[in-house]
């Protein structure tokens, strides 16, 4: 059984079907997200690659363009492979943002500076009342560098570490979301 919105377009991924199936019920967190990747077409190429021995790659269940349309790439009851640690028991959403794009670990491009746009974030709030309505024990939200603090060399100079995830970033509007939706932050 899975949650389809009316607004939301399913396009499943070619390996959707490999993915580990789960109980609806043992979802009780949504993961936030950005791509850092340029638009939702390279989003849709990076996760369509196999990545493991079981044909399947790193995916969000939906992704979120900046027009605002919503795409689902994996249904709830399946386990994508978007954040380590979180992923039996959670949705993700990514939102389609260039983030650190190109690249993403070098110590002298940390910074996210691109706006997520006001289609994007009403979109994600009806998306997140959607799954409260649909899954019975929603409870939490994260951000992916609220659960990934993992630091690693930078790309550009070993010497220094950086944070492998900081999505979705200084920009997301954490108090907007938090006073639209009834979910609790989630930190370690």
């Amino acid at each position: 059984m899975t949650f389809e919105a009316p607004s939301v377009i399913a396009e499943p991924l070619p390996y959707e079907a490999k993915l580990a199936s789960r109980l609806l019920g043992d979802i009780d967190l949504v993961v936030i997200h950005c791509t850092e990747l340029p638009d939702l077409a390279m989003a849709r190429e990076y996760g369509e690659r196999a990545l493991y021995d079981s044909g399947t790659g790193n995916s969000g269940h939906y992704y979120i363009d900046r027009d605002g349309s919503v795409h689902r790439y994996v249904a709830e009851d399946r386990v994508a492979h978007h954040v380590r640690g979180y992923n039996p028991r959670s949705v993700g959403i990514e939102l389609v943002n260039t983030g650190r794009y190109p690249h993403w670990l070098a110590a002298g491009h940390q910074a996210m500076d691109e706006p997520y746009t006001e289609a994007q974030i009403a979109s994600l709030i009806e998306l997140l009342r959607q799954l409260s309505a649909a899954l019975p024990n929603l409870r939490f939200i994260a951000g992916h560098e609220d659960l990934d603090t993992t630091q690693v060399p930078a790309s550009d100079d070993e010497t220094v570490s950086v944070q492998r995830k900081l999505d979705p970033g200084p920009l997301f509007p954490w108090a907007r979301v938090l006073n639209e939706v009834a979910l609790k932050r989630l930190l370690p």
